[in-house]
């Protein structure tokens, strides 16, 4: 059986704000078609929708994953640009899950890895994922200053193992035996020539 698909184009009355689109109709009723992602112009914003009207965003969006399609709606329902909305994204899903979490421990188990390591991790992931969904680089300049921040709410007391020099003893050793090698390898190299052993 074969379907037969009538494309229409052209510029409708009630979307001539929004441009022209294109439409898909099946002859045969019977066979589904996934819906089909249309890109609608505008001479000011470009308009993303599928041919059922579900989706309509004024950009584009990561990926069709649901996670996506939410964090890009939550944009335009608000008719908040992407970079402006990047921040309250990160605020409300991100960074509140890693303060309830590290509120949960006790200030003294903060400086522990083991501790905060999936924490930092999924509080990386998630923001990661964010920018990935509203095509922002990452990591950027908000991540960047969100974990610096992290950083010096929760981490800034913990300990920090520095370099430190060795031990006398060890500095001695290391210095000594080179010096005294010197000697010894020059006493070699005249002994042979004094011989007459030295090949030249």
């Amino acid at each position: 059986m074969t379907v037969t698909r009538l494309v229409f184009s052209g510029c409708f009355a009630a979307l001539l704000i929004w441009g022209c689109t294109t439409v898909v109709c099946l002859v045969d009723e019977k066979e589904t078609v996934q819906p089909t992602i249309t890109a609608v112009y505008n001479s000011t914003e470009t308009m993303i929708s599928d041919v059922t009207g579900q989706t309509s965003l004024p950009f584009a969006c990561g990926d069709n994953s649901h996670q996506c399609v939410r964090l890009c709606g939550l944009c335009h329902d608000h008719n908040i640009p992407t970079m402006e909305c990047l921040p309250a994204l990160y605020l409300h899903l991100c960074l509140t899950k890693f303060e309830d979490a590290m509120n949960s421990l006790n200030s003294s188990e903060w400086c522990i890895w083991g501790n905060v390591n999936s924490l930092y991790s999924n509080l990386s992931h998630c923001t990661e994922e964010i920018s990935d969904c509203l095509l922002i680089p990452w990591p950027n300049p908000l991540v960047e200053q969100t974990f610096v921040d992290i950083h010096s709410r929760f981490f800034q007391d913990c300990p920090t193992e520095e370099l430190s020099d060795p031990p006398p003893a060890i500095i001695l050793a290391l210095v000594i035996t080179p010096i005294c090698l010197i000697p010894v390898m020059v006493s070699l190299v005249v002994l042979k020539t004094k011989n007459g052993d030295g090949s030249s």
